[in-house]
């Protein structure tokens, strides 16, 4: 017997039903089950309401930590922070994650395109109007070669590795770090009073809700790492299904980050890709279960569904 004649022949054996009937009122059930359902759902609502952080911003990152800021603003001035090399989709600085030949990054090309020094650091400081030498130092640092822009950013970079307080920051103003230290003071102090997150806000989109540069530069610091791992929000914490605080988080995404704990997905450049690729694949055969000889007469041939329906079966052998 074919598959298909199986099939018909299950489908005409279940027309023919001659088992016991008994009444069922589903308006009485579907009432009981949502009654049920919204109780739950207010009760756990107010046990377990969602945790109202404070959101983190650059000034509020300024402020508590200088200097973090400084030393990732230094990194973005000079292009050694994570986004001014990370590549597509914002800039051209690497391929991208890729799986073989498959680069979608880079077939998908730069569609945020972010500046670092441009972006993050001489743009802002050209809107301070008011401070001419501010403008004069940002003047000076455009209008050096690339070698002493390099040998002044490596230097103050040096200097403020010993720095621990935002006074030890503001009194680097040795020679050899040239306008640096102006620029950065002016930086930290822009950020201090908020007009940076406003600088990076803004775009000339219609809709200026793009919080694309602002999370960039935040996440290539040191803060909100800490602020991320203090909540158990780090990949390597399982962070993907975590929520802040004690309260229940995405239980469900459970499979997702499954992968990025274990090898070669946890120490791979191109984990994301990876594990998107993995639940691809694991998608599509969930989906081609019906059409898989074998996997598909398991419920057949494993019959859990005696147990499930054991009340019925034993009522057709009486």
């Amino acid at each position: 017997m074919t598959y298909r004649e199986r099939t018909r022949a299950l489908n005409d054996a279940a027309r023919e039903y001659h088992g016991p009937y008994r009444a069922y009122d589903i308006i009485k059930e579907g009432t009981i089950a949502l009654a049920v359902v919204t109780l739950l759902a207010v009760v756990l609502t107010i046990l377990f309401s969602s945790p109202d952080e404070r959101p983190t911003t650059i000034r509020g990152w300024s402020r508590s930590a200088p200097v973090d800021f400084v030393t990732t603003a230094l990194s973005e001035l000079d292009g050694t922070s994570v986004t001014a090399t990370y590549g597509p989709p914002y800039n051209n600085a690497s391929s991208g994650q890729h799986i073989l030949f498959i680069h979608l990054a880079k077939w998908f090309g730069i569609a945020h395109p972010i500046n670092t020094a441009e972006d993050y650091v001489i743009d802002p400081l050209r809107s301070v109007f008011d401070d001419p030498r501010l403008q004069q130092a940002v003047h000076t640092y455009r209008a050096a070669s690339g070698k002493t822009q390099a040998a002044w950013t490596t230097a103050y970079g040096n200097a403020l590795q010993k720095a621990t307080t935002q006074s030890a920051v503001t009194h680097l103003s040795a020679a050899r770090f040239g306008p640096v230290p102006t620029m950065m003071d002016g930086l930290l102090n822009l950020a201090q009073n908020g007009g940076l997150d406003g600088d990076l806000l803004s775009n000339k989109q219609f809709y200026s809700t793009d919080y694309t540069k602002i999370l960039m530069l935040i996440a290539d610091g040191g803060f909100l790492a800490s602020r991320a791992q203090a909540e158990h929000l780090l990949g390597t914490q399982w962070g993907m299904m975590n929520e802040t605080g004690s309260y229940p988080g995405q239980g469900w995404l459970w499979l997702y980050t499954l992968w990025y704990q274990i090898k070669p997905f946890s120490t791979s450049a191109n984990a994301d890709i990876l594990v998107m690729a993995m639940m691809g694949v694991l998608s599509l055969a969930f989906v081609l279960v019906p059409f898989l000889p074998g996997v598909r007469d398991l419920p057949r041939k494993v019959p859990i569904y005696r147990l499930i329906w054991r009340e019925h079966y034993a009522r057709g052998r009486e």
